[in-house]
């Protein structure tokens, strides 16, 4: 699809320059000095020739066709410059030209033309306002970036021009190679999914790494990207992570819910491995181009001085990775090997006065062992160090099984000898922890490839029940359910719900609650008061019906008092719940990927802590439970202190009905169970209290 694009063999420069630092001339000049080698002509209404090409007065007068044209032209002669081109036969067309839908509205009516145009004449298109692109393997530097990287194998996807030019300036200093660069711009037409998928059948391209800013289309890019995965890394830097939504949300897992929450849940479930520095960027792309996956968590720490080994091991704890003892059998043949004063146990240290010879010896035995995921390799250095022989001695010794990572710390002594571990493919860091991040983010992706597979549960429900209540609701506007409501659908969703109704009187409150059994709990119903504890509308344990009635007179002259615009449909009237762990459950939609599950524990752990852990529906059973595991709060429902194990299975299962329940009926905006009462395990688990908004924009399904 992206041929044309990626690899033409014409290219026509529209608005190619003459005059040297403009965008039109750095284009052509950057073709012919990286030696494109295919044809290029030049566009330019009065010129005959640039920089030793024959130039033409425009496409038209060329006359020939065309794979790929890069308009470089005002933005008001843009268009035309795209027509031409599509004249020309051309199948892609690149716009370096700003002053679209980043500038106005004007702007933005005139991009979404062009693309359509292109769309219908079955032309890619890349931009506008982007840098342009850059592909190694076929000698092409189609933008105007001053220089052009080494060939490689890490292929860049960016939605920042600037950022564009820093990575390939980084890459040229570094002499890092890359396989293709893409600047995306404004996205009218390609945008990161269409290159996530190319990129993953690029036979050129070892690692995909990109730089976002939104992400255009959430469901097709999980649905790419979990596809793209599973063949390559990806590693994105997404950055614009504040809080997402023009307006406060009215829910609890709304208002603790964000863009950056919702990207997070989003790379997880697709495998992609999300940076959150420009350095982490870097530093894992190296990784993943360089050296194979470990098969688990235990890392060799080879090193010659005990502080940097320290700081390693701790790194390695501190990101779930373990340090492990060698196999003593391993441990007997290297410390023949070593001096005395050597370590063999982890980290190992080869001492300060340590050859290259020492350091294969580490190497290889630290290879040998079965029990050995990773190595990181820390070198300082000091006045009998060899850094170059060693960097060079420790890439001879290696054998391809087990990942290397190292570390050569300081400045001017290790500046050449980190050069050549580049050169050798070894990846090299500054510091160990830099090391320590990079081989966790490498982990994390080797388990994430061998996840089992997502088995979705089907619970048998009542959907026609909740259809009924939600078209009622739907047809009269009223989007925000009372507690009734609410648990209506619950119980249809086999929640367990206690007794209760809506009562509009204090004697029907204390026939009611006689109906019921003593004690009840009491709680206004009202559509426009929604944290109703905080306005005195909730009683609890009321033990008898003259405590009904007094209750039901009391909250009726504050509701009078403390909202008197409110519109009172009565006071709802249940049976008090069981004790047990108050939890929260919840939803709200994110407007890139859908329904977002919310759980944490209640109270000071959801108000203060915002404890809480996000996932994307629907979930299966593991991904539920890993919610609950994810919190800090979850040593609490494990018990603790002689407090019993909260049943962990019925949270579990109650995520996944709301799971169910919220992506079969997509016009639920918002959802929180709070407090869900979770019992021991056997103990009943009930919705103690619950509200739902929806968003009147969709139709009620037809079950």
């Amino acid at each position: 699809m992206l041929d044309s694009l990626l690899t033409p063999k014409t290219i026509a420069v529209i608005g190619a320059s003459k005059t040297k630092g403009k965008v039109g001339y750095e284009i052509l000049d950057n073709l012919i000095k990286d030696k494109f080698a295919g044809t290029v002509i030049p566009i330019n209404p009065t010129a005959t020739e640039i920089l030793g090409v024959p130039c033409w007065h425009s496409l038209p007068e060329y006359g020939k066709p065309i794979d790929l044209s890069i308009v470089v032209v005002p933005a008001p002669a843009v268009f035309q410059a795209v027509k031409d081109s599509v004249a020309q036969q051309a199948k892609a067309v690149i716009i370096i030209t700003a002053g679209f839908k980043e500038v106005d509205e004007k702007g933005a009516a005139l991009e979404a033309e062009i693309a359509q145009y292109c769309k219908e004449h079955g032309v890619v298109l890349l931009g506008p306002n982007c840098l342009g692109l850059i592909n190694t393997h076929h000698s092409m530097n189609a933008s105007f970036a001053s220089h052009m990287p080494p060939k490689g194998s890490i292929s860049i996807i960016s939605q920042s021009g600037a950022l564009c030019t820093a990575i390939l300036d980084w890459c040229v200093q570094r002499n890092m190679g890359l396989g293709k660069l893409v600047s995306i711009g404004n996205k009218a037409d390609l945008n990161e999914v269409d290159f996530i998928r190319d990129f993953s059948r690029d036979p050129d391209t070892r690692v995909i790494v990109g730089y976002l800013e939104n992400i255009t289309d959430g469901n097709e890019f999980m649905t790419t990207a979990k596809q793209a995965s599973a063949i390559k890394p990806i590693v994105i830097f997404k950055s614009g992570v504040t809080q997402a939504g023009g307006k406060a949300a009215s829910s609890h897992t709304g208002s603790l819910a964000g863009a950056d929450i919702a990207y997070g849940a989003a790379f997880r479930r697709s495998g992609v491995i999300r940076a959150e520095t420009f350095e982490n960027m870097l530093d894992y792309a190296i990784a993943f181009s360089m050296q194979p996956l470990p098969k688990g968590d235990n890392v060799a720490i080879i090193t010659n001085a005990g502080g940097p080994g320290i700081m390693a091991a701790d790194a390695v704890e501190l990101s779930g990775l373990a340090v492990h003892p060698l196999q003593p059998e391993t441990a007997a043949a290297l410390m023949k090997k070593l001096p005395a004063a050597a370590s063999v146990n982890n980290p190992i240290d080869v001492l300060g006065d340590a050859d290259p010879t020492r350091y294969v010896d580490a190497v290889k035995a630290a290879q040998s062992d079965p029990t050995i995921d990773a190595i990181i390799v820390i070198l300082t250095p000091q006045a009998m160090t060899d850094p170059m022989g060693t960097a060079q001695a420790i890439a001879d010794s290696l054998d391809g099984s087990t990942p290397v990572l190292a570390s050569f710390m300081g400045g001017l002594d290790v500046h050449e000898s980190r050069a050549l571990l580049r050169t050798l493919n070894i990846p090299e860091y500054p510091s160990p922890e830099r090391a320590v991040d990079s081989l966790r983010a490498m982990r994390d992706y080797a388990a994430w490839l061998k996840r089992p597979p997502r088995i979705i549960t089907r619970f048998p429900v009542n959907r026609r029940r909740v259809e009924r209540i939600l078209s009622r609701h739907t047809k009269t506007r009223q989007l925000q359910l009372g507690e009734a409501s609410a648990k209506a659908i619950l119980k249809a969703y086999d929640f367990n719900v206690p007794d209760g109704d809506i009562v509009s009187s204090s004697a029907d409150a204390v026939a009611l609650a006689r109906q019921i059994g003593f004690p009840v709990a009491m709680k206004i119903a009202s559509p426009d008061i929604i944290h109703k504890s905080d306005m005195g509308g909730v009683k609890l344990n009321l033990n008898n019906a003259s405590a009904v009635e007094d209750a039901y007179d009391l909250m009726m002259l504050r509701m009078r008092q403390r909202a008197p615009g409110a519109r009172i449909e009565g006071v709802y009237i249940e049976q008090m719940c069981p004790k047990g762990r108050e939890v929260i459950l919840g939803v709200t939609r994110d407007p890139q990927f859908g329904p977002m599950l919310m759980f944490g524990l209640g109270g000071i752990f959801v108000e203060v802590m915002k404890d809480v852990t996000f996932n994307i529906a629907p979930i299966t059973q593991d991904e539920a439970m890993q919610m609950l595991q994810s919190t800090k709060s979850y040593e609490l429902l494990k018990g603790v202190r002689g407090q019993a194990q909260v049943d962990m299975v019925a949270i579990a299962d109650a995520l996944q009905r709301i799971s169910q329940l919220v992506t079969e009926f997509p016009q639920i905006a918002e959802m929180d169970i709070n407090p869900f009462m979770v019992g021991r395990v056997g103990e009943i688990s009930v919705a103690a209290d619950a509200r739902i908004t929806l968003s009147g924009d969709d139709e009620v399904p037809h079950v």
